[in-house]
Formats: C-alpha cells, structure tokens, sequence
C-alpha cells in the first residue's frame, strides 16, 4: 500500500485519535506500535521524537506530536469531509474549542488519575490527588450535559473531528473507572461514538499490528509501569 502517512502509536493512548481519524477517512497509512512507555522500553524511539511521546504522526516532511492538532490537520488536508467545520459555518468556534476541550480539559485530569493511581512507583503514589483530578474530570464532563441531552453530537449537527477528541478521552475514562459516574446523557453519547464501524475497525486493526510486530496487546493506560517514569498514555 502506498502512503507517506506513518502514525507512531501505543494501544488505546493519545494516538487513538489520529488512528480513529485516519479510518474515519479511508487513508492509507503506516502503523507502528511501540511498548508503552516507548522513552523507557524503546530508547530508540528517542531518535525519532525526542519528547519520547505519542503520538509521531509523519506525513512527507510534516511531523506532528499533539493527537488533537493531527485530527485537524488530516480534516484540513485530507478533505473534504463532513468531519471538519469550514471556517464559514456558524459552529466552527464551537468545533475548534471542543476538538482542543477533548485533551486540554477532559484528557489531562485522567492522566493524572492514572499517573498517580497506576504510573508511579507504589510508593510515590497518591490516591488523594488521582480522587480529586477524577473528580475534576467528572465536573467538567458535566457541563456537556446539556448540549448532549439536545443533540447527538457536539457541532455543526453531525459527527466531526471534535467528537474523535473528546471521545477519546471518554474512551480513557473507560480505562480509569470514571466511566461508571457518566450521566445518561454522557453514556448514550458515547454510547454512539463506539458503535461507529471505524472506531470498531481502529480497535481491531491496532491490537492485530501490536501482534504482528511482537508488542503487548494489553492497553496503555491498563498497564503497571514497574519501571520508574512520569506520565500517562502518550
């Protein structure tokens, strides 16, 4: 298969967004699935994305390292595509703000529910801290209970790019436990976006490329870090 699109992805991190995205569209592309975390397990990696993060996403001379901003740039470059809102429709603010609301807001408080209930050595962790960022999380999930209990996705009256990140981050909750505290309005949204045949297919297709090249096919966020690090599912 010819593609110049190569995504750097450890399972069910951060780079699902893109992987979702990229099947979302139909593009051709390279997967290559790394042991998590790869600045640990897979020094190598550093050659190739210092930051030792996922994802790497590369495209010709394009490199991209922030899930978020890959899920805009492929619904830019790629289209068109009723996954992106054109600057000219009426929710493109709406759409913008939510696409980054999915990782800045939603994303980052289960990092550190993960990071300090599973991440850290036992004795540095702090099951105060993950309490109060779940709770976090779960606060600021709330404020989309009202648009969700009025419309099925989050703009523009379809599904887009914005639903991938923030539906990532409801994935991840699924993986921290908060999942059991989503509202009804939450659970049925959600409910939609993992019933779509390219969520279904970016899950199948990242467990059988983890298989094919010798990684574990246990999630990212599901895993015990017996090695000393800081960080969550990058």
């Amino acid at each position: 298969m010819n593609t110049d699109i190569t995504l750097y992805h450890c399972l069910s991190a951060r780079s699902f967004r893109p992987l979702w995205m990229l099947e979302e569209l139909g593009l051709p592309y390279r997967l290559k699935i790394l042991p998590f975390p790869p600045r640990v397990f897979d020094r190598s990696y550093l050659d190739v994305n210092p930051l030792g993060t996922i994802p790497l996403f590369e495209e010709g001379g394009t490199r991209m390292s922030e899930s978020a901003a890959i899920c805009q740039y492929l619904a830019d470059r790629h289209g068109p595509t009723p996954l992106r809102v054109a600057v000219e429709e009426p929710d493109y603010g709406a759409y913008l703000n939510y696409l980054h609301f999915g990782e800045a807001t939603l994303t980052f408080p289960q990092t550190l529910v993960l990071r300090y209930s599973r991440f850290e050595p036992e004795e540095r962790r702090l099951p105060q801290v993950a309490e109060a960022y779940g709770k976090w999380f779960l606060g600021r999930l709330r404020t989309l209970d009202p648009l969700l209990e009025a419309q099925e996705y989050l703009c523009a009256e379809r599904f887009t790019a914005a639903d991938i990140s923030v539906g990532y981050a409801l994935m991840l909750a699924g993986h921290t436990g908060l999942d059991a505290d989503f509202s009804p309005a939450v659970a049925a949204y959600w409910q939609r976006l993992s019933a779509r045949p390219a969520f279904e297919r970016a899950l199948r297709v990242q467990a059988e490329a983890a298989e094919a090249q010798g990684v574990s096919t246990t999630p990212a966020p599901d895993l015990i870090v017996s090695s000393p690090q800081t960080g969550a599912p990058r």
